[in-house]
């Protein structure tokens, strides 16, 4: 298959936006004898003239060829085996060019098999992800026909959609993110097989699907994208609570705070605050519902504690039995609802002297506030009072764990005095 060639005076990528790590990764290669491209969402995103979040490179070198020649590279991934180059905090991702049979059906559980250019494309999920930029002659590679669908803003599978679906189903997810992300219309056959495959992806890594998910949160398009997997019927099978309390919902108070989450985003894009943040967002609409129903069913006022223990419950019910959050982020979603009641009071009572927990979340927590006088002005005074108090505390000092218990101190023995 010979691809199509688009110069510089066609496709307009100024090389100035392309990250200079990921110019040093592709010429090393291919002074070692290696052939190398920007691939995938970098070059799809150079091309839509915005600022692409992850500069990934594909090459014919082999993982092993690959950490041979960067000694700042890492080997990751079974399913996937690739290579990580860091250059401080920053991580180039280097693939090698794969083979796969995109005209079989069964789901792919390894994808490690070696192959051409051509090849690597050819299993790759969407047409505008299929595109090779080579930086050496400036030029855009494309056998897929991608290039005309970032123009015609078209959403399209590479080969049969209900085929690649059911190889891997979280390309369902990813065709709804970029769908939220981009506004691009969806491709009449892939339509189709979206609506026809949907029910497949419970068979998907669940790890996957909630990286993918915690991305679209912190995306700045968290709002259109929610909407899209409850109205596609994928949310339902994923999140069942969280699509029920939506059906049940007139105000539609999850849309209405993942909007203002997207708002926040946008601005601090691209550094994104705690994964915790937009997750306990998505989840606090439902816990202050059930908080309010408790009360209405009860002549006491439920203590932080029990609060607690009830936003505990309702995100383990939400996200299993399907997925399994990380401690960590289960535990500051906690403390980041929680605390919502501690800065507005379910008795309405005036905080004189307010008292802020030490806890590494704290700053998140009163985030999410400040989310909140966004749709009810009437908190701001309470917002103004606990960031003041925040201002004036010392701040909290997080040590990393060593895994050993710290030694206890030494018990000073009285002295003894003769009488």
């Amino acid at each position: 298959m010979q691809p199509k060639i688009y110069t510089l005076e066609e496709h307009r990528i100024v090389p100035e936006k392309i990250d200079t790590h990921a110019f040093y990764v592709i010429e090393k290669l291919r002074a070692a004898g290696y052939s190398a491209y920007l691939v995938g969402g970098g070059v799809r995103d150079l091309l839509l003239n915005r600022r692409p979040k992850d500069f990934d490179i594909s090459t014919s070198a082999k993982p092993e060829e690959i950490r041979s020649l960067f000694r700042n590279a890492i080997l990751i991934g079974r399913r996937f085996r690739l290579a990580h180059i860091r250059f401080g905090k920053k991580i180039i991702e280097v693939a090698t060019f794969r083979s796969g049979d995109p005209e079989s059906a069964d789901l792919i559980v390894r994808d490690n098999v070696w192959g051409s250019e051509e090849e690597d494309v050819l299993r790759r999920d969407f047409t505008i992800n299929g595109l090779f930029y080579n930086p050496e002659n400036q030029t855009v590679i494309d056998y897929v026909d991608g290039f005309q669908d970032v123009e015609k803003r078209m959403l399209r599978t590479i080969g049969q959609p209900d085929v690649r679906f059911a190889q891997d189903p979280v390309r369902m997810i990813r065709l709804l993110k970029f769908c939220a992300r981009f506004d691009f219309k969806i491709h009449p056959l892939t339509h189709v097989a979206l609506i026809q495959c949907r029910s497949h992806i419970i068979k998907s890594s669940s790890a996957r699907i909630l990286e993918e998910l915690l991305r679209m949160l912190e995306s700045g398009a968290a709002e259109p994208f929610f909407r899209l997997l409850h109205e596609y019927g994928l949310l339902k099978l994923l999140i069942a609570p969280l699509s029920h309390f939506i059906d049940l919902d007139q105000e539609r108070r999850i849309f209405k705070i993942l909007a203002v989450v997207d708002d926040e985003m946008r601005k601090v894009f691209p550094n994104t605050p705690d994964r915790s943040l937009p997750m306990a967002a998505l989840c606090f609409p439902i816990l202050d519902l059930t908080i309010r129903h408790l009360m209405s069913h009860s002549d006491r006022i439920p203590h932080l504690g029990q609060i607690a223990q009830e936003a505990d419950e309702l995100i383990t019910n939400l996200f299993s039995p399907f997925f399994r959050l990380p401690r960590r982020l289960q535990s500051m979603m906690v403390f980041i609802l929680t605390s919502q009641y501690r800065f507005t009071p379910l008795d309405q009572r005036p905080i004189r002297h307010p008292r802020l927990p030490r806890d590494e979340a704290l700053p998140f927590a009163l985030q999410l506030l400040s989310l909140r006088t966004i749709l009810q002005p009437e908190l701001l005074p309470l917002y103004t009072q606990w960031t003041e108090a925040a201002f004036k505390a010392p701040p909290v000092h997080t040590e990393p764990s060593t895994g050993e218990e710290a030694p206890k101190p030494r018990r000073r023995r009285r002295r003894k005095f003769r009488e």
